[in-house]
């Protein structure tokens, strides 16, 4: 590989941010394609200088590897299949992203320490982000023009600041192309659904002699989305269940949760079942769900129900019987509609000799639509007081009695149900995003002290407008209003008996709403489309997010040693980045205070997307120095330094030390300690305030206990409604890491074309920025941690059963936690040349290791988990996350096979396995009778046809069939989405086809 690298040293019209050389990492399509242009970018370092190999572990993807290997049409949906990318954002598992903006990016996170870790660059420069917490959405970076992507997996703060504490991605674009190429592609998954498009084309020109050139590129791509259909492996009813042995007993030796089939949730149905009545027998209508037109049916418990049916709790699921009743998980999105538009344009000119101006502007417009679940509500109180008098009272609830009758509602005073809403439209999550980007700056090249000196300034301006909207959204006020419907009496002023809302016909005149229309919540096809209409509602933010960026480097080769030349890069950076928003008074919820003005929560207007406008900004000034000092015996050290400083979260300083020893030709060895930062992002330090909807579970429910918020004497219950407060925290200062990476790099010389690489990382995390779960919150709560209850609150506007408050619980980010990742990278691959020159067969592996990932909340008494080997959910880390590739290509055909994967891992990292003497469970250690989640693997094809088009170019005919095994998700025992969508394919075997044009 060395003489690869030799081959590969004419750097000159890339900017400062590479250094010359190949790294061993680099596949050898990347290698070639890079050899035919003459030069390769290395990130991770801004020495420029022939023949370094910095000690930082680097993979490199080139532009046919990806073209031959992607599975869709999206570049971000390749990358994130390598296996140092773990729990990236992606459009499959941000569905439910509903109040936060994430819905519909792709963002990508190395090593699983979340993606605002992972830096993102363009030519190694930052793009603006596309969401308030700063991450860069890749659908923005003009794929047609991407020629190599760029992996560094390891911390790279001193070289380029801040955020890269997991790692560097760059995409490294053809600034230099000329020609014209065009792309257009199809596809469909097997099931006839998800239909999607792209088209891109580029044309670069040289003009004045070859001084000069003009790059232009467009894209726009479409995907229909999944928003209503499903798939059979979410219709088998897999859930976890607790254990009737251990509730019987829970010192009986036998665990407390097991895996069933054939269960389904009981605590809501399209269109409504009554969970709760008072007033005559207990719970005497309990089980009565209601079908078309308002049809009643008896729910026929199975042979499995918690808790039971006749006890003081609503049942929350059953096995057998009528498992089946609830369609909340069963008729799901699972993928957005999607439509994208983007621009690219690029101008240089070399005004003098080894100096060249350029300029770049970049355009992206986004629009997604999301099924974000139903308009599921429970705790539905409808009155059935005096529902049996003469005339009948504004107390009972008119469809209540139409629906029951007076005989079923004798003694029943109220009745509580539960739907899904079959008769509402489901939750939408309709995000618009422009993305900006304009850059102007100057590079060159000068003899200094005897060597080629480098340099460059430039500055960027970029800006998202994102307008974060949902549709179909409850209105809480409305709802409830709608929700109270009564026969109009004699003299209201509506006709006699005619159903109206009870705030229109009580005796309160300031509580009237003359656009009230009331809405039957009782059965399917019952609903007035009117009533419909009022209840709901579109609430929305709008956020303008800017970054300004000014930067200069200099690389230069001062002297050099009895051991050769050494090497200087230096340079600064100023940033500055902010936010404003905007929502409209009538989305906005009421902020609660407290005594002193601090808001405490919120009186939520919506079920969900009760927005409030963040403002904002900070700006931080950097400075650099890099050095590279031979040594000699085949010994380089390579070290940096960065000065930093951020106008809200303070100084930092970073640095990197780092060497490689090659002993002999075959082998290096390389490695790197450093401290790298991620400082406050514009949503932790400004957040507003967000407010979500959603229940949280009782941990002492099965030990018979309640939680301090609940009053003294109340019967415990298995869960609690909420609403979520979370604000930002100005007191913030940049999390630090700690990290080592240590490798060795093999390319045998009695083996040409092989190439083996393993690394070991070892990140240690200390100050991370965290927010904790409103369910986190709760348990530890009740695990005595004072300072989280006082986060939670009772709203008592919203609760009817004492039993049952309604709960405000805030949160807001600290510099609490710590987070330890380990693990082991191996890259391999073998380019076999066929015989007289018809072709090569290259075979690649990448796979990684992960041996320890733990988070530390910071908080005492909390058990610090290893979610290494945990499949259950984003938060996993599988133990072995792997790629191989093996493709034959020549100058008329090409075929590529892709296997990848994840291994088999635990369902969560804290359960006890175990099917007879078992410890007594606790929420620190829960017990499983099965406490296993299968892996998954998927194999992707590719084949392309190449023929003569043009003159001086060609084209290709391309087919991609992607999971062509039609592996199922790994599935996991859950209720709503049964399947991580973090690690597997949601939908199935799918086709793509398309055609390449390019005329050199």
């Amino acid at each position: 590989m060395r003489n690869i690298g030799a081959a590969m040293t004419a750097l000159a019209i890339v900017h400062s941010a590479p250094a010359l050389a190949q790294d061993e990492s680099v596949s050898p399509a990347a290698a070639s394609e890079a050899a035919a242009n003459d030069q390769i970018v290395v990130t991770g370092t801004r020495i420029v200088r022939d023949g370094f190999q910095a000690p930082t572990p680097l993979t490199v993807l080139g532009e046919t590897e990806i073209q031959n290997s992607s599975p869709t049409n999206n570049i971000a949906d390749f990358v994130n299949t390598l296996p140092s990318l773990a729990g990236s954002t992606r459009p499959s598992n941000s569905r439910l992203n509903i109040s936060s903006g994430q819905a519909g990016i792709n963002a990508l996170n190395l090593r699983n320490l979340n993606p605002e870790r992972t830096l993102i660059l363009v030519n190694g420069r930052r793009s603006v982000g596309s969401t308030i917490n700063g991450l860069v959405d890749i659908n923005t970076i003009p794929q047609a023009l991407v020629s190599r992507v760029e992996v560094v997996t390891g911390g790279a703060s001193a070289a380029y600041g801040s955020d890269a504490v997991a790692g560097v991605v760059n995409f490294i674009l053809n600034n230099k192309y000329e020609g014209l190429k065009v792309e257009g592609d199809a596809g469909i998954t097997q099931e006839g659904d998800g239909f999607s498009y792209s088209f891109s084309a580029a044309a670069g020109m040289a003009f004045a002699g070859g001084r000069g050139h003009l790059l232009l590129s467009g894209e726009i791509a479409h995907n229909d989305g999944i928003l209503q259909v499903d798939r059979d492996w979410n219709q088998i009813g897999f859930l976890r269940f607790e254990n009737p042995a251990y509730l019987a007993n829970a010192n009986s030796g036998a665990p407390q949760y097991i895996f069933v089939r054939g269960a389904g949730p009981t605590n809501s149905a399209p269109g409504s079942i009554v969970t709760n009545s008072t007033g005559g027998v207990a719970n005497q209508l309990r089980g009565l769900y209601f079908g078309n037109g308002g049809s009643i049916n008896q729910f026929v418990w199975g042979d499995l129900t918690f808790p039971s049916p006749t006890g003081a709790a609503v049942p929350l699921r059953t096995r057998g019987g009528d498992w089946r009743v609830n369609d909340s998980g069963r008729n799901i999105g699972l993928d957005p509609r999607d439509d994208r538009y983007g621009l690219f344009g690029r101008l240089s000119y070399e005004v003098s000799d080894g100096i060249e101006l350029f300029a770049e502007a970049a355009y992206n417009k986004q629009e997604v639509l999301f099924n974000a679940g139903p308009n599921l509500q429970t705790g539905i109180r409808l009155d059935a007081t005096g529902c049996t008098q003469t005339p009948v009272p504004t107390t009972c609830n008119a469809f209540l009695l139409n629906t029951l009758g007076a005989a079923a509602l004798q003694g029943i005073t109220s009745v509580t149900v539960a739907t899904t809403s079959a008769d509402l439209p489901f939750r939408g999550i309709n995000n618009k995003r422009e993305v900006q980007r304009y850059l102007i700056g100057a590079e060159g090249e000068f003899d200094a002290f005897g060597k080629s000196a480098r340099w460059d300034i430039y500055a960027q301006y970029g800006r998202a407008d994102v307008r974060e909207q949902l549709r179909d959204i409850q209105n809480i006020a409305r709802i409830n209003a709608a929700r109270d419907a009564a026969f109009a009496p004699a003299g209201s002023g509506f006709p006699t008996g005619s159903i109206q809302c009870l705030i229109n016909v009580d005796a309160d005149p300031n509580n009237n709403d003359a656009a009230c229309v009331p809405l039957n919540r009782l059965g399917l096809g019952v609903a007035d489309p009117a009533a419909i209409d009022y209840v709901l509602g579109d609430p929305y933010r709008k956020q303008r997010l800017e970054q300004m960026v000014f930067g200069a480097n200099f690389a230069f080769t001062p002297f050099a040693t009895w051991a050769g030349d050494v090497s200087i890069a230096v340079g600064g950076e100023y940033r500055k980045e902010k936010v404003s928003g905007f929502v409209p008074d009538e989305f906005q919820p009421v902020p609660r205070l407290d005594g002193s003005g601090n808001v405490i929560g919120a009186t939520n207007r919506w079920s969900v997307g009760n927005y409030l406008p963040s403002r904002g900004s900070y700006n931080v000034k950097e400075a650099y120095l890099e050095t590279v000092v031979p040594l000699g015996f085949g010994l380089e050290f390579n070290g940096a330094v960065r000065a930093t400083d951020y106008s809200e979260a303070g100084y930092v300083t970073t640095w990197k030390a780092g060497a490689t020893w090659q002993p002999i030709d075959d082998i290096r060895l390389r490695v790197t300690r450093s401290r790298d930062i991620r400082a406050p992002n514009l949503n932790e330090l400004f957040q507003a305030g967000t407010a979500n909807s959603d229940s949280v579970s009782n941990p002492g429910f099965i030990t018979g206990t309640s939680p301090s918020f609940v009053p003294a004497g109340q019967p415990p219950q298995a869960g609690y409604s909420y609403s979520g407060f979370a604000t930002g925290n100005t007191d913030l200062t940049p999390e630090k890491s700690d990290q080592w990476n240590i490798g060795a790099v093999f390319t045998p010389t009695f083996l040409p074309g092989f190439n083996l690489a393993v690394d070991y990382f070892d990140i240690k995390l200390k100050g991370g920025i965290g927010a904790f779960s409103a369910q986190q919150i709760v348990n530890l709560c009740f695990l005595g941690e004072q300072a989280f209850c006082d986060a939670i609150s009772v709203d008592a506007a919203r609760t009817q059963n004492p039993a049952q408050p309604y709960l405000v619980i805030l949160t807001r980010p600290f510099n609490a936690a710590s987070q330890k990742s380990r693990g082991l990278d191996i890259d391999a691959s073998y380019r076999i040349p066929m015989a007289q020159g018809s072709g090569a067969f290259t075979l690649r592996g990448l796979a990684t290791r992960y041996l320890e990932n733990r988070f530390d909340s910071g908080v005492p008494n909390t058990v610090v988990l290893n979610t290494v080997g945990v499949n259950g959910g984003q938060a996993s880390t599988p133990k072995w996350i792997y790629r191989v590739s093996a493709a034959y290509d020549d100058d008329d055909f090409s075929i590529t096979a892709v296997g990848r994967g994840v291994s088999a891992g635990k369902y969560v990292a804290n359960g006890i396995e175990c099917q007879t003497t078992c410890p007594v469970s606790t929420v620190n250690a829960p017990t499983y009778e099965r406490n296993r989640v299968k892996g998954a693997f998927y194999v992707d094809l590719n084949l392309t046809q190449k023929f003569s088009a043009f003159s001086e170019g060609g084209g290709e005919f391309f087919i991609n069939v992607t999971n062509l095994l039609n592996g199922n998700p790994i599935l996991l025992p859950e209720t709503g989405l049964a399947a991580n969508s973090t690690y597997s394919d949601l939908l199935g075997r799918s086709f793509r086809v398309g055609v390449r044009f390019k005329t050199r």
